[in-house]
């Protein structure tokens, strides 16, 4: 993986930061080279269409453009709405620090440790003793959000009148440690998880745990462009954590190889008995007419890694021939109309400035007050060619450009292209908010 990602350093290196320079290398971008061109033109593109900051490249942080923002919300958003559709799961949100300190990672002053370490008149001994005190003294955070779920199960189960299945479900910032992420892509250290913890009567654990797996692994291929990119995998013995029987992973095939986004574990009761130790009374619930301790199912997913994957799944280069009958390749961003962080984008060709920009400025309140994210190309200064213009949004991957002219002035006609068709085509202005959210809509429920 190192090398991989210092091939991707080497190749932006020779890029650049400007858009011209990287669309020469997709003149000489072939689909025999080696993944990294590909790879390096992704993540070129990302930074210059506003999906990550040009610094993500080198510190592998999660560090996110506007569209990078939206489009992981989408993302976040769908997977909470997925999870949440059951009934008796709940929204909960836990501390970033964590009680437990062998589960978690802890933030060191660099600046003290430094400073012990100078000490030269220190023996081993009372060095060791003094970081140890730092570390006690230090803050712990939590690498995953099991553990708080598992804290607040006594509260959540009166909630629900001590019956089962329930769940609980939340979105939050976790810290790995290097040992997570050592061989693994994307953000280092930070890392934003969505969890579902899911309580359950011991008889039916493994129908839960075979259901959740079946039902994970078709919500990320639901939103893919490539569904075969996603797999899914038992985890092998050796891998197994504390308290499990079982593990399944979703994989993502990216380029250098298989990912993990999200993780299943079959947990049994041994973590929710050892979280509230000497309370087992108060742990059980009724199945039927005995009662239990139920069995946990835990359910995690890296929403980071996940975002990446969606990227590689949506990058395409396209085969086009110019107004010359020149063979170039353009790259677009396919991304499900669900997710992509602009639905639509509005600029306005020739005639009155002032009057078509009023047109753009009503559509645009439309749009938004409907609940279809525009892009306000009218209000660029810098004029486009409507091939250039064309070829940014696709980059950008904007759904439909929508284009106001005297047309739309004369006869209320407005000029619509399709991103995945490029298919251009004439409608009434009075029906384009209805034709957005129907699309958007049916793509949805495929």
């Amino acid at each position: 993986m190192k090398m991989f990602l210092n091939c991707i350093r080497r190749r932006l290196q020779l890029l650049g930061e400007k858009l011209p320079r990287y669309q020469r290398n997709i003149a000489r971008y072939n689909t025999s080279d080696d993944s990294c061109d590909k790879t390096s033109l992704l993540m070129q593109l990302c930074a210059d269409r506003y999906y990550i900051s040009p610094e993500a490249f080198h510190t592998r942080t999660c560090t996110y453009g506007p569209l990078g923002t939206e489009l992981k919300k989408n993302i976040i958003e769908q997977w909470t709405s997925a999870v949440r559709s059951r009934a008796y799961v709940f929204g909960i949100t836990t501390s970033v620090q964590s009680r437990m300190c062998e589960e978690s990672v802890r933030i060191v002053n660099v600046g003290d440790l430094q400073e012990i370490l100078h000490q030269e008149s220190l023996s081993k001994k009372e060095a060791s003793q003094k970081i140890q005190t730092l570390m006690k003294a230090s803050v712990s955070v939590r690498t995953s959000l099991l553990q708080g779920a598992l804290q607040q199960y006594i509260q959540a189960l009166e909630l629900v009148n001590r019956t089962l299945p329930f769940g609980l479900a939340e979105t939050g910032l976790c810290h790995h440690s290097d040992s997570q992420l050592r061989h693994s892509s994307g953000c280092s250290f930070e890392v934003t998880e969505s969890s579902l913890v899911w309580f359950c009567s011991p008889r039916t654990s493994s129908q839960w745990m075979d259901y959740w797996a079946h039902q994970r692994l078709q919500w990320w291929r639901k939103f893919a462009l490539g569904p075969s990119d996603f797999d899914m995998c038992n985890v092998v013995d050796e891998e197994l954590k504390e308290g499990a029987s079982h593990g399944v992973k979703v994989l993502y095939k990216f380029p250098w190889g298989l990912e993990t986004l999200e993780t299943l574990w079959s947990l049994g009761d041994t973590l929710l008995l050892k979280t509230h130790q000497g309370t087992c009374t108060k742990l059980q619930c009724r199945d039927g007419r005995k009662s239990v301790v139920p069995h946990v199912i835990s359910v995690s997913a890296n929403m980071d890694r996940g975002m990446l994957a969606y990227l590689f799944n949506s990058f395409q280069l396209m085969k086009k021939t110019d107004n010359k009958q020149k063979l170039n390749q353009r790259m677009v961003l396919k991304l499900h109309p669900t997710l992509t962080p602009v639905k639509v984008a509005l600029d306005m060709g020739r005639g009155s400035s002032s009057e078509l920009r009023q047109v753009c400025e009503g559509l645009f309140q439309e749009f938004l007050e409907a609940g279809i994210s525009t892009w306000p190309g009218y209000l660029d200064t810098m004029s486009l060619s409507l091939e250039n213009l064309h070829t940014k949004y696709d980059e950008m991957g904007v759904l439909f450009t929508v284009m106001v002219s005297e047309s739309t002035l004369k006869g209320g006609l407005l000029l619509v292209r399709n991103r995945d068709t490029t298919i251009r085509e004439t409608m009434h202005i009075s029906e384009i908010k209805f034709f957005l959210l129907k699309y958007i809509s049916a793509s949805e429920n495929f």
